[in-house]
């Protein structure tokens, strides 16, 4: 027969393996609050929009009650280690993916803003879809890495964060030419360029989960070292 503390130590694993799936859970909301936002701006669809906006208390909803588990968790266990440093990883990531949640609402919103008004120009989207694609990316691989306490793919993740400003930088240029060459297109470049600033920041928000992913694992907060540094972490 099991003993009480053997009893308990399975309970303590059941009840740190729930809030890692809450978190993965949530994850895959907020990339899919994303991706419907992202349609509804390419595709002008005002109702995909209002979808998007109105999830957003869904995302929200997710961070308080997680947060509230890690809490009884803390309190009931009083976790050391490496236990609690899981706990602290989960806290973090769920302040970021609902700040990444505010950004897909935010892209929802300007879509409105967008299809909303009548103008003669079309927004121009090849950036915006390039810059997407790779923040996505980011966010996926970065849960992953969450999910499976893949150092590799971190670093990845960090790595990739600099393309992602790198785009951004470029959109920006871009939107100033356009702005400067014809003032009808200030107010649209405008509001393209929130939607950039947006998918930049969903960019961040996945680094920011991945540089938590090695705190958890090494036990080494990584967030404010160069990429060289990370990779020596990683590596060792």
């Amino acid at each position: 027969m099991p003993t009480t503390s053997e009893h308990t130590s399975k309970q303590f694993d059941a009840e740190l393996e729930a809030v890692r799936a809450r978190v993965l859970q949530m994850g895959g909301f907020v990339e899919e609050q994303i991706k419907v936002a992202l349609d509804a701006l390419m595709a002008g669809d005002l109702q995909m929009c209002e979808k998007v906006e109105r999830n957003d208390h869904t995302v929200n909803a997710f961070e308080v009650g997680i947060d509230e588990d890690v809490s009884t968790i803390i309190a009931r266990r009083q976790p050391a280690a490496g236990d609690l440093r899981m706990l602290m990883t989960v806290v973090k990531t769920i302040t970021d993916l609902e700040r990444i949640g505010d950004e897909a609402a935010k892209i929802a919103r300007m879509a409105k803003l967008i299809y909303s008004s009548d103008r003669l120009q079309q927004p121009r989207m090849a950036e915006i879809r390039r810059m997407s694609t790779l923040a996505l990316g980011m966010l996926r691989k970065s849960l992953d890495a969450f999910a499976r306490l893949d150092l590799a793919a971190s670093a990845d993740v960090v790595r990739q964060d600099r393309h992602v400003d790198e785009e951004f930088r470029g959109t920006l240029r871009q939107l100033i030419t356009f702005m400067m060459e014809d003032p009808r297109t200030i107010s649209m470049s405008i509001e393209i360029l929130f939607i950039a600033k947006a998918i930049e920041r969903i960019g961040d928000h996945s680094k920011n989960i991945s540089e938590y992913v090695i705190y958890m694992v090494k036990g080494k907060d990584v967030r404010h070292v160069t990429l060289e540094e990370i990779e020596r972490e990683v590596m060792g």
